[in-house]
């Protein structure tokens, strides 16, 4: 299929308008650093020929850029990434993860759009090693750092540990400290990372794109008595927000691994 121009419009089956993966194109080069703030984008012309699309096509790509602040457009000079712009995104450690947590919950702004008690749904009793329908506290919180909303997080937690905690310490303090301060000496978690694309409601709080792929991580936490105390679902903006992991070389069995 072509546009009126002419050029392939590209995949029919692909859900997005073609000025969106052109945008996602663009900001990941400029992100990675392809661009500089004294190297300018290819012109509209060179776009067009590089995604085999039309103008208006670029124009709007261009636009979205300039709109979220990401390049800057100089009359006879070209457009060109703003300087600056590539800050460090938000930064998690997977080992050291309990500490790391804590530090970053004080480090960033917090918003919290929901904190209901419900029946806990098949998944969320399983994870917590709760029978179906138990009560629960769920929340729905929106992280931010310096004005920019990065991850969206759903906390599970058993109704007793919720009810020591409301709306204003968890706009406060991180949700871990308020676990040990209801009693609940935090020992260990393990997490699940995978993709997920952004939901509309998601999208909205994440100011991003429905379909916008999001680094999803699943994660219970442990106390020290053996109970899981914590079942949360972070989506993360992955311009934002990054997560590392350190490894280290060990021998066990006479066989050297690598662990975390």
């Amino acid at each position: 299929m072509r546009d009126h121009t002419g050029h392939s419009s590209g995949d029919d089956r692909n859900p997005f308008p073609k000025h969106h993966q052109v945008y996602l194109v663009l900001r990941q080069q400029i992100l990675e650093g392809l661009y500089d703030d004294t190297t300018a984008l290819p012109n509209e012309m060179q776009l067009c020929d590089q995604f085999d699309v039309s103008r208006i096509t670029i124009r709007k790509a261009m636009e979205r850029l300039e709109r979220e602040g990401l390049v800057e457009r100089h009359r006879g000079r070209g457009t060109f990434p703003r300087p600056g712009f590539r800050d460090s995104p938000v930064q998690a450690s997977i080992s050291g993860s309990i500490e790391n947590l804590i530090a970053m919950g004080l480090k960033t702004e917090v918003r919290v759009e929901s904190l209901v008690y419900v029946a806990a749904p098949p998944d969320v009793a399983a994870a917590l090693d709760l029978a179906p329908g138990t009560l629960v506290q769920k929340v729905v919180r929106v992280r931010s750092h310096q004005g920019r909303p990065f991850s969206h997080l759903t906390t599970w937690v058993p109704e007793d540990l919720g009810r020591t905690f409301d709306r204003h310490d968890l706009t406060s303090q991180p949700l871990l400290r308020l676990l040990e301060r209801a009693g609940a000496r935090i020992d260990r978690a393990e997490q699940a990372i995978t993709a997920k694309l952004a939901a509309p409601d998601v999208a909205r709080l994440l100011e991003t794109d429905p379909g916008e792929a999001l680094l999803c991580i699943r994660r219970v936490v442990w106390d020290k008595t053996g109970r899981r105390v914590e079942y949360i679902t972070g989506l993360y903006r992955p311009d934002t927000y990054e997560h590392q992991m350190s490894f280290e070389r060990r021998t066990r069995d006479g066989k050297d691994v690598w662990s975390t």
